[in-house]
């Protein structure tokens, strides 16, 4: 009797050897939880979620994970948030994927980081935004770039150098109408200019400038037959039609003009097919240059 009462004894003592080991053991992986500066969140799971940048360079990136722009200057070790609503950053005309954000409507490096976004109500009109660090995220400035202003659907945004910088935007789209706008800043994005306006209610479908002087603007139509391009020597005080001479062959195949770009002593633009071309699978584009500045 003695030796099965020490018997029993012997495995209760091990079953509980064994649950005490359990439970330490599984007691010391608890979930990390998101501190602000850490890439690390916490989930609905309690298990962690590594933040995954969209690199701007090898070291640079953002992320809109946790419903929350923050941004990366070491390859995600250390992240930084941006004071902005993402809903923010997509506000008006926008049907893309909003996982990324919109092309030309930021900027990421070294030097600075700047996004441009809207807010306010509809029904009293938007203002445009800007907001931009230039210590990497430690100090954030924002400028009222113009209010009020409709839903934007285009938007850029981009500096020549540490001072000069545009803005190009455009809203109201009725069909194959709408207003467009192009801001001028002179001391890094602490103060925006406009520029006269074109005069022209095409759809915009690029822009910029290539000095602080000389800018284009493209403008097109929901099914374009032929290029629409603007040009402006005198910074945007006036705006006046350049003349592409598109090849008979060609004509009604290279349709929407891209941004004009430097090339040696000369200027290039870049002519695709537009939405629905289909000339060589619709992948190539035709190319023109011009000795007179556009």
């Amino acid at each position: 009797m003695d030796k099965f009462i020490l018997g029993v004894a012997a495995v209760i003592m091990i079953g509980l050897s064994i649950s005490t080991f359990y439970y330490e053991s599984t007691s010391k992986e608890k979930p990390q939880l998101w501190d602000g500066q850490s890439p690390q969140l916490s989930t609905e799971n309690e298990r962690t979620e590594t933040l995954q940048p969209i690199y701007t360079d090898e070291q640079i990136g953002y992320s809109l994970q946790n419903d929350q722009l923050q941004i990366t200057f070491d390859q995600g070790e250390n992240w930084t948030n941006v004071p902005v609503e993402p809903d923010q950053l997509f506000s008006g005309e926008y049907n893309g994927n909003r996982e990324e954000l919109i092309n030309h409507s930021y900027i990421l490096n070294e030097k600075r980081a700047a996004f441009l976004y809207s807010d306010g109500l509809a029904e009293v009109g938007k203002r445009v935004i800007f907001i931009y660090s230039l210590d990497q995220g430690r100090n954030w400035e924002k400028a009222i770039v113009t209010e009020p202003y409709p839903s934007m659907r285009f938007r850029k945004v981009n500096f020549l150098n540490d001072k000069f910088g545009y803005m190009i935007v455009s809203g109201d789209r009725t069909m194959s109408q709408e207003m467009s706008n192009v801001f001028l800043t002179y001391d890094g994005g602490r103060t925006w200019k406009g520029t006269n306006p074109s005069g022209v209610t095409n759809l915009l479908s690029d822009g910029g400038f290539i000095d602080e002087k000389v800018g284009f603007l493209s403008l097109s139509y929901i099914n374009p037959q032929e290029p629409i391009l603007y040009f402006t020597k005198d910074a945007g005080n006036t705006w006046k039609s350049a003349t592409i001479k598109v090849p008979e062959k060609y004509l009604e195949i290279f349709v929407r003009a891209e941004m004009p770009f430097k090339e040696d002593d000369h200027l290039a633009v870049l002519l695709n097919q537009g939405p629905n071309g289909d000339y060589l699978g619709g992948r190539v584009k035709g190319k023109f240059i011009s000795n007179d500045s556009g």
